[in-house]
């Protein structure tokens, strides 16, 4: 089992066939689970999924949560989206991976990426965090170039 960090396939032929609306207002919704060590996430992935989740704890419950949607830019010929931190308080958990996936799609929640945090990340009684880095050309989670 592993979480191998990546743009999901189906995402890449959705994208081609129009079927992505990254725009903050008025675009598509998109939410992140958080997953154990135990899963298997890489770019086949094609969905959400509710094997290997993390168990639902303080403000953390299946399906992960809503992310806020800063919208999507372009430069020296990068596009970007990007999206705001998210955050659950009250948790006791254990993740290793995140998976984005897209509520809005005709293709209900399909797979947009997959997150490797590169270890185990805990948080007791605490907050858990996913931080996502500036949306720059090189430096933004989901990015496209030529």
């Amino acid at each position: 089992m592993a979480i191998t960090q990546a743009i999901a396939n189906n995402f890449k032929k959705l994208l081609m066939e129009g079927d992505f609306n990254g725009k903050a207002s008025g675009g598509d919704k998109f939410k992140i689970g958080l997953y154990t060590n135990s899963a298997t996430l890489n770019s086949a992935t094609t969905s959400y999924t509710t094997g290997q989740e993390v168990g639902n704890s303080g403000q953390y419950t299946a399906g992960g949560g809503a992310l806020v949607n800063a919208g999507t830019s372009m430069t020296a010929g990068v596009a970007r989206v990007d999206w705001a931190d998210r955050s659950w308080t009250g948790v006791t958990l254990t993740a290793r991976g995140a998976l984005i996936y897209n509520t809005s799609s005709t293709t209900t929640n399909s797979a947009v990426c997959i997150l490797d945090f590169g270890g185990d990340k805990t948080a007791t009684s605490g907050t858990f965090t996913v931080q996502f880095p500036a949306a720059t050309s090189t430096a933004a989670i989901l990015r496209v170039s030529g």
